[in-house]
């Protein structure tokens, strides 16, 4: 079976955090692929400047064109809304009956994971890897690179260089989206 590590997140925009995560995992869990997937909305979070869907997808895509074994999927932009985890995983399981699913979520949210839907049963049918975010530890060791979204965008919004922050295929859309995006 084809081993497939889902990342999920808002990717709002894609950062060169996110991609050098999904690396160490696809190395250290012997992942044959890593799937970046860009979430419509998170149920437990409130995101008042979410980009809109294809953009964020688009900017995915574009950041991970040269990047192997990591690529961005909008599977969850036609699901039912809110897109909850249990529901992605049954459907994909459903849709690629040759593929084992691994679940990849960060710290913060392993502390909190009772909060999700259906954890236990996630649990139960599906492996979980566990990388450090935001002060939590994983059950794995990952580089933990000092970048955010929400800085990138406060960084845009105020005219300051994201050189290096995100990849060099996309600096311009970001600054075009997320300039656009403040001034609607």
């Amino acid at each position: 079976m084809k081993r497939i590590g889902l990342f999920g997140g808002s990717f709002n925009p894609i950062h060169v955090g996110h991609i050098a995560l999904a690396q160490s995992i696809l190395r250290q869990c012997g992942m044959d692929e890593v799937w970046l997937m860009v979430s419509p909305q998170n149920p437990l979070k409130k995101e008042d400047d979410l980009l809109a869907d294809n953009l964020r997808f688009e900017m995915a895509q574009q950041a991970l064109a040269d990047v192997q074994g990591v690529k961005a999927s909008d599977y969850e932009f036609h699901l039912p809304k809110p897109s909850y985890t249990w529901n992605t995983l049954q459907h994909l399981s459903h849709d690629y009956p040759d593929c084992e699913f691994v679940l990849l979520i960060g710290g913060d949210n392993w502390a909190h994971f009772e909060r999700w839907r259906h954890w236990k049963d996630i649990l139960h049918n599906y492996r979980v890897v566990v990388y450090p975010r935001d002060n939590y530890q994983g059950t794995i060791d990952c580089p933990l690179i000092d970048v955010s979204s929400t800085e990138i965008r406060r960084r845009v919004q105020a005219g300051q260089d994201i050189t290096g922050l995100v990849p060099v295929a996309i600096v311009e859309k970001v600054k075009e989206y997320y300039t656009e995006n403040r001034q609607r």
